[in-house]
């Protein structure tokens, strides 16, 4: 009975397993065929055309800006949110009192469990403005003369949408990162205090180094959210036109993949407009398997990860 009960055990969670497979194909499978009409049209085109233009009669399609779009407020969101997010996986972990600790710690969680359209609304009416007054404003006023600070703060841009972000992949960053340095064994730090290495030392060439590809899995898991995040984006990107999307400026309006999709996908005035919108679905599908799979062969490749230990 326990043999027939281990086998009935291990088909089941096979399936469950396979489930996951299965989802992504069919997703997958949905999205290119719904987007088949566009692609045949425009082909590669479709990815790297400047013009978006949904409307009867002149219907042209190009993804390019959504898609530097996307890892522009990506890459914002990464450049601020993981060094927060590591500063306070470390302070909770190596320096806050147990009484601080366990309270913050919380907080943090909690900030994960905040709908993305309450922090829309936040950027919208409070934050916008603080971005606009003390860091959008001076940063034109003394770096204008670079490109991608030139024009005129207006706080409905790509800087605010990739700051948003950043807030929003705070929890999800420093909760992994910090169950990550809490699990490296004690005997490696106090090693590290034997030989008179400081806190500053421990931290950064024994801590952080051996838990460094499970601080870049979350890192990765972070970026995925900021990737596919879709209201905050919508409604603090500024929802440029195709002729003005293209992301010049970080003070300029844009639009990411999915802010395109949530802005005008009830609006395809035609079949063919709608498989426009699907193949930008499809297009952001590709963009988050490139990001998992690079990770994956960057974990596997340079950090040489086996037996859960680097070496």
């Amino acid at each position: 009975m326990r043999f027939t009960g281990d086998k009935v055990f291990k088909v089941l969670v096979a399936v469950i397993a396979a489930s996951a497979l299965a989802i992504l194909i069919i997703t997958g499978y949905t999205l290119s065929v719904g987007s088949m009409p566009v692609l045949q049209k425009f082909g590669l085109n479709f990815f790297f055309g400047q013009q978006w233009s949904p409307a009867a009669g002149r219907e042209i399609f190009g993804l390019l800006p959504y898609i530097l779009g996307t890892l522009a407020t990506s890459g914002i969101a990464l450049l601020i949110g993981v060094p927060l997010s590591l500063g306070i996986a470390i302070f909770l972990v190596e320096m806050a009192p147990r009484s601080l600790r366990v309270p913050i710690s919380y907080l943090v969680e909690l900030l994960a469990a905040v709908p993305s359209v309450i922090y829309g609304l936040w950027g919208l009416f409070v934050f916008r403005g603080f971005m606009v007054t003390y860091i959008e404003t001076p940063i034109s006023k003394y770096l204008g003369w670079i490109p991608i600070f030139s024009g005129e703060p207006g706080g409905l841009d790509i800087f605010t949408a990739g700051a948003i972000l950043a807030i929003m992949i705070i929890p999800t960053v420093a909760s992994i990162s910090k169950e990550v340095i809490s699990s490296v064994p004690n005997s490696i730090r106090e090693g590290a205090y034997s030989i008179g290495a400081t806190k500053w030392e421990v931290i950064k060439r024994w801590v952080i180094s051996y838990g460094r590809s499970g601080i870049f899995g979350a890192v990765i898991l972070g970026l995925g959210r900021a990737v596919g995040e879709t209201m905050a984006v919508t409604m603090l990107i500024g929802n440029a036109t195709s002729f003005s999307a293209m992301p010049t400026s970080l003070f300029n309006p844009g639009q990411t993949l999915s802010s395109l999709i949530a802005s005008g996908i009830l609006d395809a005035s035609s079949p063919f407009a709608y498989s426009a919108y699907i193949g930008a679905g499809l297009a952001l599908l590709f963009m988050s398997l490139i990001i998992n799979v690079g990770a994956h062969f960057v974990m596997t490749r340079v950090f040489k990860v086996k037996g859960g230990a680097i070496e």
